[in-house]
């Protein structure tokens, strides 16, 4: 039996049990560095009432970026980076997001401008957009061409927790809106703060499938691995980073709860089924559940839900 957590409408999320679930996996995560941001403040003020342009913000691939006047026109080439514009108040000047970005439901209006791995660059053009966040990896490679537009162009991708707090700071100070970043990052401390101390005691031991086929997993120094801590869980992966594991590791290491992702590119819905998987003690106990992905992998403010489904997994008596 898989146990999928399910997210109501209300915001409220309880534990229901499926015995097949036709469920895919998330896509690819790319690596980035950590960077922090600069919040223009007015002088014998303690915080500006609106921003003071231009501002210049240190991204997450390293570079200094100033933003001469507030963005009007901001297209997004990140499903995070859409959700992290849309919390801050800005959806309305949002002018372009990928055919990935489907979050909240009002992006479904906005221009598609290719998707994340293959952003259209005449497409975004014809916008004429004043900022575009982007992220690293594969998108580093279009920057100079962004630039090139005449666009500034910002990476957001925070690989922990709290560089994302930072990452938001960051988007929120390039598009003009600091005072709503900070409130959005309070507001996830506190949420986060307030589940840690729902499962506060001794953590249980986890193991989180991302892919199979082969079998991958994440380890330290991972926004995964963060989340993981924060819904009280011990990852009884070692290594750090995003892991290939066998299956020989996973019943060595025998985790308590098997947690597996469900997205867009596999289907994690056989586990119970798998050979080898009638070993481990989360199967056996049937302890083994679906989380959404979009949830827990995009580095944006909903990570706070992902972490809840994690602790809801994890401990679930204190959710009851």
């Amino acid at each position: 039996m898989i146990s999928i957590i399910r997210t109501t409408q209300g915001g409220r999320r309880k534990l229901s049990r499926c015995a097949t679930a036709g469920v895919l996996l998330a896509a690819a995560v790319f690596a980035g560095s950590l960077a922090g941001c600069q919040r223009p403040t007015g002088p014998g003020t303690e915080a500006p009432v609106t921003a003071a342009f231009p501002v210049t913000v240190t991204d997450d691939a390293g570079r200094d970026v100033t933003i001469e006047a507030k963005p009007e026109r901001i297209v997004s080439l990140a499903p995070a980076n859409t959700e992290i514009v849309a919390e801050l108040g800005a959806l309305d000047r949002l002018v372009g997001v990928t055919t990935y970005c489907d979050y909240p439901a009002e992006v479904a209006e906005i221009e598609k401008i290719g998707d994340f791995m293959q952003p259209n660059l005449e497409a975004i053009a014809a916008l004429d957009p004043d900022l575009v966040l982007v992220t690293t990896g594969v998108q580093s490679e279009v920057i100079g061409q962004l630039e090139a537009l005449g666009a500034s162009v910002v990476a957001i991708d925070p690989q922990t927790l709290d560089a994302l707090y930072i990452s938001i700071g960051t988007a929120g100070a390039a598009i003009g809106e600091p005072d709503a970043a900070d409130a959005v990052v309070e507001s996830m401390r506190i949420q986060i703060g307030e589940i840690g101390e729902k499962v506060e005691g001794a953590p249980v031991r986890c193991f989180l499938e991302i892919a199979q086929d082969p079998l991958f997993t994440v380890g330290s120094g991972t926004l995964l691995n963060d989340l993981i801590e924060h819904a009280g869980g011990e990852n009884v992966v070692a290594e750090d980073g995003y892991v290939a594991y066998s299956v020989e590791q996973l019943i060595a290491a025998n985790p308590e709860v098997y947690l597996a992702t469900k997205g867009s590119m596999s289907n994690p819905s056989d586990i119970t089924g798998r050979p080898g998987y009638e070993n481990l003690s989360a199967v056996a106990s049937g302890r083994v559940y679906l989380l959404d992905d979009n949830l827990v992998s995009r580095p944006g403010p909903r990570v706070v839900e992902g972490i809840r489904q994690i602790a809801e997994a994890l401990h679930p008596e204190a959710f009851e």
